[in-house]
């Protein structure tokens, strides 16, 4: 089985910044496309970053400049680091990866999740 372990959540002061980290473990044969959702109260879970296998990144309006993901694929470990935040930031962040176990199909695992909220 894989697992993907979040880490890095907690409460942060608007304008701030904090930096998220999602290990995946496992069986693991390869790993392509990580990313970050986030899902706020009352909301639907909403894409926030993805980045590729050979690093190249794409990213919501919403965090475009303020966001950035990256990954280092000796660890499987995928990370968001985050500035600039605002309060509408706030939400549980899943992180997501497409993983092929044993070397032929991917299929996609999640994370549990990480609460982060930005609040004076």
């Amino acid at each position: 089985q894989v697992q993907l372990v979040e880490s890095g959540g907690g409460l942060v002061q608007p304008g701030g910044s904090l930096r998220l980290s999602c290990a995946a473990s496992g069986r693991i044969f390869s790993i392509n496309d990580m990313g970050w959702y986030r899902q706020a109260p009352g909301k639907e879970r909403e894409w926030v970053a993805t980045v590729h296998t050979h690093g190249s990144t794409n990213y919501a309006d919403s965090v475009k400049g303020r966001f950035t993901i990256s990954r280092d694929n000796a660890k499987s470990t995928v990370y968001l680091q985050m500035g600039s935040l605002k309060p509408e930031d706030t939400a549980v962040y899943y992180c997501n990866a497409r993983v092929s176990p044993f070397g032929g199909r991917f299929d996609n695992y999640w994370g549990q999740g990480t609460q982060v909220t930005v609040s004076s």
